[in-house]
Formats: structure tokens, C-alpha cells, sequence
């Protein structure tokens, strides 16, 4: 028997105590074993570091908000506390780490910022390095100030990127040690609202989902400059569906030929097969997530199968995934878990 351990990041505003942990079996194709092992404040995003010896979550404790790191037991999937970093304000909406488990990046969307700070061996988060403040704002109601909502970085780690959906902007930043200074942004189609982003795995793609007009914009990547230029705008959502819905997660497949885009509010995952010569997108299906808000979804490690997090019906939900096209087909859909919203597994 194959079981994977996974992660849930979770708003805590009503049963939720903070951080998940939860088994995919593979054989028997199920999700199973939720049980909560890190208990903090609106943990919403969280990540794992390349080596499963470190789980970063982003918290809010009191009136401050930053990041908390904590040392995986990769037996049981039980979490212990190593430090925090917060500052005065709202907590960040999304942390990455990079490849050595030495640097961390956050955004925030309150604050409009993404900080940077360095990591000791033993996941000891120090005091941010860098704090990058933007400005601006865009056409949409909900663009009155910069929000950011994904920081990460680029496959090489030469550069930073932050993804505003408050200012329509795409940031590239140069990274030397921690220290972030920008480099080139891309001004995006005016009130999209771009939210995060993903790399085609040959480096010279990117796919940004947008949130305020649910679309993926495909993107050129010229890994010397960290300059973006854009390709191409594909609708994440049918042009009949005229309610509310508003674009979430986006992540690509190993292999470079599938993009996967969550749709909430159309509630849905929306299929694209991927051009390998010029990276442009063609539309495939749309899976219901037999659920409300789809927050987040993941690849397992094999990509046989997606996990998806709605957050409004506080349910997880498993696909398998047909590998050569691209589809996904519902197994389960009724593995409960409170106010889910990011999804992450340990690294095989």
C-alpha cells in the first residue's frame, strides 16, 4: 500500500484549529486520516520545503501576521513548531520557499508588500531581508490599492515574482542573497486582476490565472532579463456563465503538457492542453469540484491524481487523472475537512 501525506491550509473564522495533514492511498485510489497537527491562526497557504523538512505556513497572531515554520515528522505527518516572523498588520495570503530551504518568500494582500527572509539549516526563519512595497491601483472595485497575492520564484531562483492583483502587474525582482530590487514588470490587461502564476517546466513559458476576469494569460519567460511578455488570453470559464465566479489556483503537469486553472464560483477546473512550441493553450474540458469555491487543488506526486479544496463546502475532493489526455474523472468527493483553501503533499 502506497499512502501519500498531504497538507491543508485553512481559514480558522469557524470550526477550523489550523493546519491539516491527510493520507492519499494510491492503490486503493482514497483520500483519508484528517486530522489537524499545527494549531495557528488563518494558516490559508503553506508549503513544503524541497527535502520534507520543513512546513511553512502563513499566520496571523494577534494583531501582526507573517510566517510560521515547522519541522515535518515524514512518518506520521505530525508538525513542531520552530519559529515565527510577524509584523504589525494582516498576515500573508501566500508563501513560497526555494529549492535549498534557505530563503522564504511571502505576499501580502492587504499590504500590497512581498518580504523575503533567510532560513538556518534547521528551518529557523530570521528577520525579513527584503520588504517590497508597490503602489498603484486598477479600473476594478476591488482594485483600490496594490494586492498582492503570490510571491515565488522563477525555475533558475535568480529571480523573484510577485503577482498583483490589485495594480494588474506581473514583478520580476532580482534576488542576490535574500535581497530583492526589481528588475521589469508586465502590466497586464486592466482590471484582469492576475493572482498567481506557474512555469512550464522548459523555463521559457508562464501561465498567470486571473481572478477578476477568469482567464489564463500564457507568457514568454526570457530567463536571462526576468522580462514576461504576453502570448495570449484564454477564458477560464463558458461565455454563458454570467454568475459570479472568480479565478483561483493554476498548476501545470510535469511534463509540461496540461494546465489546470479553478474556476470559483463556476466551481470548476478548467483543462488546457499546452502547445510545446509556442506555449500557447487550447482548451479541453471543465470537471465539476463537487463543491463550492474551489480554493486550491494539487497534483499528487505520481499526477495520477488532483486534489481540490472547496472552501465554501468545506470538502476536499479526489480526481484521477488521465495522463496522455488531460482529463480528470471524479472518485471521491466526501472527505470533509473545515474551510480548506490550500493543498500541498511531501515530496516523493
Amino acid at each position: 500500500m502506497t499512502k501519500l501525506i498531504g497538507y491543508i491550509g485553512t481559514y480558522t473564522k469557524g470550526e477550523s484549529k489550523g493546519v491539516y495533514s491527510f493520507t492519499l492511498d494510491t492503490e486503493a485510489s482514497q483520500l483519508g486520516d484528517v486530522k489537524a497537527v499545527a494549531e495557528l491562526d488563518n494558516p490559508t497557504y503553506v508549503n513544503v520545503s524541497n527535502d520534507n523538512k520543513t512546513l511553512y505556513a502563513v499566520v496571523k497572531e494577534g494583531n501582526e501576521g507573517g510566517v510560521a515554520s515547522y519541522t515535518i515528522n515524514t512518518q506520521t505527518g505530525e508538525l513542531s513548531k520552530v519559529n515565527s516572523q510577524v509584523s504589525e498588520g494582516a498576515s500573508p495570503c501566500h508563501v513560497s520557499v526555494n529549492s535549498e530551504n534557505r530563503q522564504v518568500v511571502t505576499a501580502n494582500y492587504h499590504k500590497g508588500t512581498i518580504e523575503s527572509y533567510l532560513v538556518d539549516e534547521d528551518g529557523t526563519v530570521n528577520p525579513a531581508v527584503s520588504n517590497m512595497e508597490h503602489t498603484g491601483k486598477g479600473p476594478h472595485e476591488r482594485q483600490e490599492k496594490p494586492h498582492t497575492h503570490f510571491s515565488g520564484f522563477t525555475p533558475d531562483e535568480k529571480y523573484v515574482i510577485a503577482v498583483d492583483l490589485g495594480i494588474d502587474k506581473v514583478i520580476t525582482y532580482k534576488n542576490e542573497n535574500g535581497k530583492l530590487e526589481e528588475a521589469h514588470s508586465l502590466l497586464v490587461k486592466a482590471g484582469s486582476g492576475p493572482r498567481h502564476i506557474t512555469f512550464h517546466p522548459n523555463g521559457k513559458f508562464a501561465y498567470v490565472m486571473t481572478e477578476l476576469s477568469n482567464e489564463v494569460i500564457t507568457l514568454s519567460y526570457n530567463a536571462e532579463t526576468g522580462i514576461f511578455t504576453e502570448l495570449q488570453y484564454i477564458p477560464t470559464i463558458p461565455a454563458d456563465f454570467t454568475d459570479n465566479s472568480q479565478g483561483s489556483a493554476i498548476h501545470i503537469s510535469s511534463d509540461g503538457r496540461f494546465v489546470y486553472a479553478g474556476n470559483r464560483g463556476h466551481d470548476s477546473i478548467a483543462v488546457f492542453s499546452v502547445n510545446q512550441e509556442n506555449g500557447e493553450l487550447t482548451f479541453v474540458e471543465y470537471t465539476s469540484t463537487e463543491g463550492n469555491w474551489p480554493r486550491d487543488f494539487v497534483l499528487d506526486p505520481s499526477e495520477s491524481f488532483i486534489v481540490a479544496s472547496n472552501q465554501e463546502s468545506s470538502n476536499l475532493v479526489l480526481f484521477s487523472r488521465d495522463k496522455e489526455t488531460g482529463k480528470l474523472t471524479l472518485i471521491q468527493s466526501d472527505v470533509s475537512v473545515p474551510e480548506p483553501v490550500c493543498v500541498k503533499f511531501l515530496n516523493v
